[in-house]
């Protein structure tokens, strides 16, 4: 590795990492909330625990340089997603914390009964893995950036050839 890419990766992972203090973090109750993040607002359409899950300003990096800013646009991207995906599941595989810092990697599944990405609805089952890294405040999420596997599932939502 040359000396200018160690220092561009030093200076992205403080970027990243440095999103505040690191105060003394209950990991049980940030596990639970990252639970319910994915179980009840991704795959259950929850939205009135929104409040109890994100930070009032919280804002979530996701492909293609979408940004989503506050509870409000976060349940109108989720309510777009599941319309996309009404049976859109979300199964936690692994939850790792550090101070305010949590990871998530999971599964997604769901059948792509609606337009997403500006593809037709297609009727094909869709099952990607994904990996979240999130900014924490006070047991709330306040950041999030998401990391679908995009390739599996452009994959994925092409149209089925019959043979």
């Amino acid at each position: 590795m040359t000396n200018r890419t160690v220092l561009l990766v030093t200076v992205l992972a403080s970027a990243l990492f440095a999103c505040g203090d690191f105060t003394s973090v209950d990991i049980a109750s940030v596990e639970r909330t990252l639970e319910l993040q994915h179980t009840e607002v991704w795959s259950k359409g929850n939205y009135d625990s929104l409040s109890s899950i994100y930070t009032e300003d919280y804002v979530g990096h996701f492909p293609g340089g979408q940004t989503v800013n506050g509870r409000d646009g976060l349940r109108k991207t989720v309510e777009s997603h599941r319309i996309s995906f009404p049976n859109w599941n979300e199964q936690v595989l692994e939850v790792i914390v550090d101070g305010n810092l949590a990871a998530t990697r999971y599964r997604s599944r769901g059948t792509h009964d609606g337009e997403f990405l500006g593809i037709p609805a297609t009727g094909n089952k869709i099952d990607v893995l994904e990996a979240s890294i999130y900014h924490m405040v006070d047991g709330k999420i306040a950041e999030q950036w998401a990391f679908p596997d995009i390739a599996s599932l452009q994959q994925q939502l092409a149209p089925q050839q019959n043979e």
